[in-house]
């Protein structure tokens, strides 16, 4: 499996914690790079400090606006 696989993997699982838990969500929007620090459910997202930072410049308002972001990253 290939590095970009675990990136995708690791991203879905961030935006599934955000789906699915209301303060977890707006911690993303706020401080994404905190929020993927701190982790989710007692989980840490396995990522880069390469992939944080450029996680942690999105700007948005609301989930589908994060997630939409993430193909210009």
């Amino acid at each position: 499996m290939t590095k970009n696989f675990y990136v995708q993997q690791e991203v879905s699982r961030i935006l599934t914690a955000a789906v699915i838990n209301g303060s977890f969500r707006q911690a993303l929007l706020s401080n994404p790079q905190q929020a993927i620090s701190a982790g989710f459910g007692g989980e840490a997202f396995n990522l880069s400090a390469d992939v944080v930072n450029r996680l942690s410049t999105i700007r948005a308002t609301s989930l589908a606006e994060f997630a939409s972001q993430l193909g210009n990253l």
